[in-house]
């Protein structure tokens, strides 16, 4: 399946088994999206950002907080289904495709990718300005191996 779309005027399905979910022809980008337009009255605040071209943090990897040392990441096709049904748009998903996009808030550069090789190892991100947030190492405090 290299297209993935639906209009947003087709109503949101009936809820399915787990393989058929995410492990169909789309991959989960039906539903993600799906899951995108229900967040929008659950989280209006969240989909308030979307509207204004920000990439808000949510349950796949594709989101930003701030501008890192390196001004560029990769996120999945997940978030960005997820992010079209924030946003109230027709899902539109070319899968074979790569879409780069800029946070209007930070200012970072994404581009998601169906390649996740790409994205993978992308998680050494560091804040540009040096905090904890998003999982960075916290003053004061030591760090320890997860495995002695």
């Amino acid at each position: 399946m290299s297209n993935v779309r639906r209009k947003i005027t087709e109503p949101i399905r009936p809820r399915t088994d787990w393989d058929t979910a995410w492990r169909g022809p789309d991959k989960g980008l039906f539903t993600c999206w799906e899951l995108g337009r229900q967040d929008q009255a659950k989280q209006p605040e969240l989909a308030e950002a979307a509207r204004r071209n920000e990439l808000p943090l949510g349950g796949w990897k594709g989101g930003v907080t701030r501008t890192l040392k390196k001004l560029e990441k990769y996120g999945t096709l997940q978030y960005l289904a997820h992010w079209q049904g924030l946003r109230n748009e027709d899902l539109n998903i070319d899968t074979e495709s790569e879409v780069t996009m800029t946070c209007s808030r930070t200012g970072m550069v994404v581009t998601y990718t169906a390649d996740q090789s790409k994205f993978a190892n992308d998680s050494q991100d560091e804040p540009a300005n040096g905090d904890a947030d998003d999982g960075g190492p916290i003053p004061g405090v030591r760090s320890q191996p997860l495995f002695p």
